[in-house]
């Protein structure tokens, strides 16, 4: 072993460099589910940057230093506070916010949010093997503007709160509002939980039909 050890150092310095800057730097996360549609598709893969909220020490949640604030709108990636598996949601409400939703409408420390732009579409729920009617909005709410989704005759939290969001803990929603685990199932997010923010799509193929590499989501930005 140890000469098995010398002659093969360069490779393990390697991987050790790859893990650290994986587990601490930047990282790329695979989307396995619709829940942020129609922002995220299943089989796209997003760089996720480690380094735009916090410091951690490898392979841990520990905090070594704060180097940004997250936003209202950023796209994270973040350990579930029900059972740790690795998700990926929008930020809604930072904490000190007051957030409610009344029948799908978003509200913001008292403001409603305004929906532009409807668009309907069929949409294919994997898990239930069927296909819903959905629409698409354009969600405005304090200067930010994202692509949301509603569907039809699925059972949803279309409404809760109005809620306080706790100081270091942060309420994230997925853009597939009738079908996205969230901050409604789980609770909040605290901050430490954060893994990073997801940038752009670095690849995405077609996972749900034919594998196809689909080359028009290549480097599109969140």
């Amino acid at each position: 072993m140890r000469n098995w050890i010398k002659s093969n150092r360069g490779f393990i310095v390697l991987l050790l460099c790859f893990g650290i800057f994986r587990t601490a730097v930047a990282d790329w996360n695979p989307i396995p589910s619709g829940s942020m549609r129609p922002t995220l598709l299943e089989g796209d893969v997003v760089f996720v940057n480690r380094l735009a909220y916090d410091l951690k020490l490898p392979l841990t949640d520990v905090v070594l230093a704060r180097l940004g604030e997250p936003e209202r709108g950023d796209v994270v990636t973040f350990s579930s506070p029900r059972d740790g598996t690795r998700l990926i949601k929008r930020i809604a409400a930072l904490p000190g916010d007051t957030v409610e939703m009344r029948d799908e409408v978003l509200y913001l420390n008292g403001e409603a949010a305004r929906y532009e732009a409807p668009e309907s579409v069929t949409e294919t729920l994997v898990e239930l093997g069927a296909q819903v009617p959905a629409t698409r909005w354009t969600e405005h709410l304090q200067g930010h503007e994202r692509r949301v989704q509603w569907l039809e005759g699925v059972t949803a939290h279309r409404s809760f709160g109005p809620v306080t969001v706790p100081q270091g803990q942060y309420l994230v929603l997925g853009d597939n509002r009738d079908n996205s685990v969230d901050s409604r199932y789980i609770g909040f997010v605290p901050r430490h939980l954060l893994i990073g923010q997801a940038r752009r799509v670095l690849v995405s193929a077609d996972i749900l039909t034919n594998w196809m590499p689909r080359l028009g989501r290549i480097g599109h930005a969140l």
